[in-house]
């Protein structure tokens, strides 16, 4: 679908200013409704509901160890629609505490920056995101699958919908701050974009129209989505001619970096044993807690190249004591 919308699989130009650059022809769209060399979307729709039981099952098998992992009381923050409906792509910006008390009251995404605010430490090139009112120590909160299914009211396709109130009773109808649970919601979104995809084959509108969106030019662009790692700010200030004079960006994995961070710091006051050294069971599980967040590194430090995991352990005095590295 990518290719056929961008032009490429892989990094693929969907998008331009003012619009996109092409609407699907009717054989496109059929060959997505009707699984014309590839699987139809209702297929896919079935996948998503098979691999959601094999989760739920999964979790059932494993509780004790899943709903006691890499757990801590956070915020959350997502995009919700003016009747507080999940919302991927344009809708306002909502934070809860972990008890679901609202402390982001569905503000307007342009106006980011009157809430908005990043920390920065000596020890990493990721910033640390955070609600200006509620300070640096506790305006911290996770993105992404879990905290969009925490923070909507409700989703508004039929069956991921079922999917989140079976999720919801996990957790006494109440925010959830289990780590592993990213997962499970992962899941409940790709049925939900399944569902919406479906809708939007039968749409009329995605066959042609117009493409770009007339109006005055602007000197400056804010544009907020929910991508699939999470809540994804970009702010752009332009000249004359077009040419980028100023550009702000607060990816997913930088709102993520203060989560991440506690995730790692949970696993390793567990498992940690006073014997100096970083076991196998401890460098598999603070993978475990980081991949939980889907995290892009590269797009978060604004730095290219490989990304190992490498874990230092360091004494009282802030001596190197051990070192553990993947790929070895």
């Amino acid at each position: 679908m990518i290719q056929v919308i961008a032009g490429k699989k892989i990094h693929g130009i969907a998008a331009i200013p003012g619009g996109v650059q092409k609407s699907l022809t009717v054989k496109e769209r059929d060959r997505f409704l009707n699984g014309v060399d590839l699987p139809s979307i209702e297929t896919v729709i079935e996948w998503a509901k098979e691999v959601l039981q094999f989760i739920k099952q999964y979790h059932e098998t494993n509780k004790s160890w899943m709903d006691n992992f890499a757990v801590y009381p956070s915020s959350h923050l997502g995009m919700v629609k003016e009747d507080g409906a999940l919302e991927l792509y344009h809708g306002r910006l909502r934070a809860i505490d972990s008890t679901g008390k609202l402390i982001l009251p569905d503000i307007q995404d342009y106006k980011y920056l009157d809430y908005f605010a990043e920390g920065v430490e000596r020890w990493t090139y990721l910033k640390f995101p955070y609600l200006l009112d509620r300070g640096r120590e506790n305006g911290w909160n996770r993105v992404g699958p879990l905290a969009r299914i925490n923070v909507c009211d409700y989703i508004p396709t039929p069956m991921a919908e079922e999917e989140r109130k079976v999720f919801f009773e996990l957790s006494g109808n109440k925010p959830s701050d289990r780590t592993l649970l990213y997962h499970w919601a992962r899941l409940i979104e790709m049925l939900h974009c399944g569902e919406l995809i479906r809708e939007l084959l039968h749409d009329p509108a995605i066959l042609g129209g117009e493409l770009t969106a007339t109006g005055e030019r602007r000197a400056v662009g804010i544009g907020v989505v929910e991508a699939p790692r999470g809540t994804l700010i970009h702010h752009y200030q332009v000249d004359g001619k077009g040419r980028i004079e100023r550009c702000n960006l607060i990816v997913s994995t930088t709102h993520n970096n203060e989560p991440i961070n506690r995730a790692v710091q949970s696993v390793a006051n567990r498992l940690l044993d006073g014997t100096q050294k970083i076991t196998n069971q401890l460098l598999n599980q603070i993978e475990i807690a980081v991949r939980a967040y889907d995290p892009c590194l590269s797009c978060a430090t604004h730095a290219l190249g490989q990304m190992p995991l490498s874990v230092e352990l360091l004494d009282h005095t802030g001596t190197l004591i051990d070192v553990r590295t993947r790929p070895e």
